[in-house]
């Protein structure tokens, strides 16, 4: 069994930055691939940023979050990160880490952190 936890979120200006933390409790999380969703006020969940383990840590962003956002993963602390730079109002959402075994199996989902950004 996986739990995953959230934090970081908060309230920021335009243009400001996070960086929001996912701890991930259980076996193997360098065998996981991890990923940062988000869901916006009436919009589906969104995939924002992926980083696998298995494959040396290859990432993949949205695209409307390629150059301001950064995925890593610290896998002597099962902790998977997103710096977030130059945020927008658009940015808003709640914002969930995602794990799934790189061989297969559930899909594993942290509560949430919320991330606002207003002026």
């Amino acid at each position: 069994q996986v739990h995953l936890v959230e934090s970081g979120g908060g309230t920021v200006q335009p243009g400001g930055s996070l960086r929001l933390s996912c701890v991930f409790s259980g076996l193997f999380f360098d065998r996981h691939i991890m990923s940062w969703y988000r869901q916006a006020p009436g919009k589906e969940r969104e995939l924002v940023a992926v980083i696998r383990s298995p494959d040396n840590g290859i990432t993949d962003y949205a695209a409307d979050v390629k150059g301001r956002f950064t995925i890593s993963r610290d896998n002597a602390k099962n902790t998977v990160y997103l710096q977030m730079f130059s945020l927008k109002s658009e940015d808003t959402a709640v914002y969930y880490c995602n794990a799934v075994n790189y061989f297969g199996g559930p899909n594993y989902w942290g509560q949430g952190t919320q991330v606002t950004v207003s002026a």
